[in-house]
């Protein structure tokens, strides 16, 4: 059963955390998304613990290098702002839907009357987040970048494919537009059997998006912000207002296109050459811009604390967290149920990835 039922076009304005906590920021951002034409307002609900650990390192901001760790810390807002976000957005009669990292923000998303969930790339392969989202019985919508086939496999072998939708999506900010591979669009659909969409990281307005309706996409997300000089983690990347009113537009005009007339329409503007090299094989593999961040982007387990030669691993010591750069990546999520409870036979520091030969 398609989330979109609609024979339009599915827009998301991903504000993220553009609002860096600021009510009236995100009032104006949600209004920014209705007047430039999209369906829903996405947020994201963050609580650094449930991402990643404090080891992680710095990330580069406008405004200097900054630990990631506390970037996310300062984004963390309790339940009654998030309630006052979905109200804010259901007013203007957008669809609010947010994405939770961990057990906390997916409870608080589900507290709030949360009607429909989306699952972040990162967290494709974050099995108990995906086991807690599929109880709560609401659409779903999963982006898989930096991902391979068999894990988008996976995942849906936990949140089945009722009411659960697919994006396909390049895990580089920005994301090269020949790299973006869109005749996949239309080949995750025929392998799943599921409503197939897009989330873009590309610079352009038009080009990805125009392109994926075209092949059948009927959801498009892309980045929503008021400027991209503000040190939001994802403004640099996002369209101001103009812009993503520039590429709703372009989405309403190439939807009731046929392919043929679009592709044509879209080689004349742009160059065939630039159309033809964001259409790709249709193959899935990992772009070459996601290639060093697999395994690093997704979720692997983490120790939380100094464990030493001997101690037993737990559920409480330990942590699903994305790896990111410095850290060492430690076990799968598939595997790790068949590691608690057994002994390290080598000491793993605070933060770092526990892996199959801290066993042996």
């Amino acid at each position: 059963m398609p989330i979109n039922k609609s024979k339009r076009t599915f827009i998301i304005a991903e504000i993220g955390t553009s609002h860096g906590g600021d009510l009236e920021k995100a009032k104006k951002l949600i209004r920014a998304a209705k007047d430039a034409g999209a369906d829903c307002a996405k947020f994201q609900v963050v609580f650094a613990q449930e991402i990643i650990h404090k080891n992680t390192g710095l990330v580069k901001l406008p405004g200097g290098d900054t630990p990631l760790y506390s970037v996310f810390k300062s984004l963390e807002m309790d339940e009654p702002f998030y309630k006052q976000l979905k109200d804010m957005t259901e007013s203007e009669g957008l669809i609010f839907m947010a994405s939770p990292f961990g057990k906390k923000s997916g409870d608080i998303l589900n507290n709030i009357g949360s009607k429909i969930f989306k699952v972040a790339s990162p967290e494709l392969n974050h099995f108990p987040l995906l086991k807690q989202l599929k109880s709560f019985n609401k659409p779903l919508i999963l982006s898989s970048g930096v991902s391979k086939l068999r894990d988008i496999e996976r995942a849906l072998e936990i949140t089945g494919r009722d009411r659960v939708s697919l994006l396909h999506c390049i895990t580089s900010y920005p994301a090269p537009e020949n790299e973006y591979n869109l005749k996949l669009i239309s080949n995750l659909k025929n392998i799943f059997g599921i409503e197939t969409g897009i989330s873009d990281h590309s610079l352009d307005p038009v080009l990805v998006p125009s392109i994926s309706v075209l092949l059948g996409a009927s959801i498009v997300e892309k980045h929503l912000t008021l400027s991209n000089e503000t040190d939001g983690l994802d403004d640099p990347v996002a369209l101001n207002p103009q812009n993503f009113k520039q590429m709703c537009d372009s989405i309403r005009k190439y939807e009731d296109m046929d392919l043929k007339s679009g592709l044509d329409k879209l080689s004349k503007i742009y160059g065939l050459e630039r159309v033809t090299s964001i259409l790709g094989d249709g193959v899935k593999k990992l772009a070459k811009s996601e290639e060093s961040n697999y395994n690093r982007t997704n979720r692997s387990l983490h120790s939380l604390e100094q464990l030493n030669r001997g101690d037993v691993i737990t559920k409480e010591n330990t942590a699903l967290l994305r790896t990111e750069k410095i850290l060492r990546v430690g076990l799968s999520p598939h595997l790790v149920e068949n590691f608690y409870g057994r002994k390290l036979t080598k000491d793993v520091p605070s933060g770092e990835g526990i892996r199959l030969e801290d066993f042996l």
